[in-house]
């Protein structure tokens, strides 16, 4: 994938500085102080923005997918603003001042990579992303470093959140299979420890 060049560029990621696209899905925190005008974190990925919980330290957050304005859209923001500046995005300076932000979706909607879930014994399904991350990103790798002293790569949260899911539907499926709507603990698969 080509970077994009600084006519596309509406911010860049807080934490690894990839270019965020005008129109782009994006991620920020929940916590009310990432949001703020002069900070405006903003990151490309859920990875990513889990990456400064360990800086932050959060007691209570969460990832909120955005979207981010079209060109048009800021442009008339910077205009509204007064801001005469030359129309190009600063991508070494993050975050850059911008119109307010576009209005949070607490879920993204189905995309393309979906699958359906349904309730044993009932007709309604609900659409579930399959690159979801299932695993708090930080307390993986801190284990990992704990346990061996080794770093942990970021993809290493993809994988597993593939096991998990693997073991949700195994859950699933024998608490179905006993007709019972609730997953219970003896229907998760026991880990074999060596």
């Amino acid at each position: 994938m080509e970077p994009m060049s600084d006519s596309q560029t509406w911010m860049v990621c807080s934490a690894c500085r990839k270019s965020i696209g005008f129109g782009a899905q994006h991620w920020v925190c929940s916590v009310s102080t990432c949001n703020r005008q002069r900070t405006r974190l903003v990151f490309c990925s859920v990875g990513c923005w889990d990456s400064h919980l360990s800086v932050l330290r959060h007691r209570d957050a969460w990832a909120v997918e955005a979207r981010a304005p079209s060109r048009a859209d800021w442009e008339a923001g910077r205009d509204a603003s007064g801001d005469d500046n030359d129309d190009a995005v600063d991508v070494h300076d993050a975050p850059t001042p911008g119109p307010t932000p576009m209005p949070l979706r607490s879920m993204p909607p189905p995309g393309p990579a979906t699958r359906r879930v349904v309730d044993s014994g009932s007709s309604s399904a609900t659409a579930v992303s399959d690159d979801d991350v299932l695993i708090v990103v930080s307390r993986m790798k801190k284990y990992i470093r704990d346990r061996s002293g080794m770093n942990t790569s970021d993809a290493v949260a993809v994988a597993l959140s593939e096991h998990v899911r693997a073991v949700c539907d195994e859950a699933i499926r024998i608490a179905g299979a006993d007709g019972r709507k609730t997953v219970l603990d003896r229907d998760v698969p026991k880990v074999v420890r060596k």
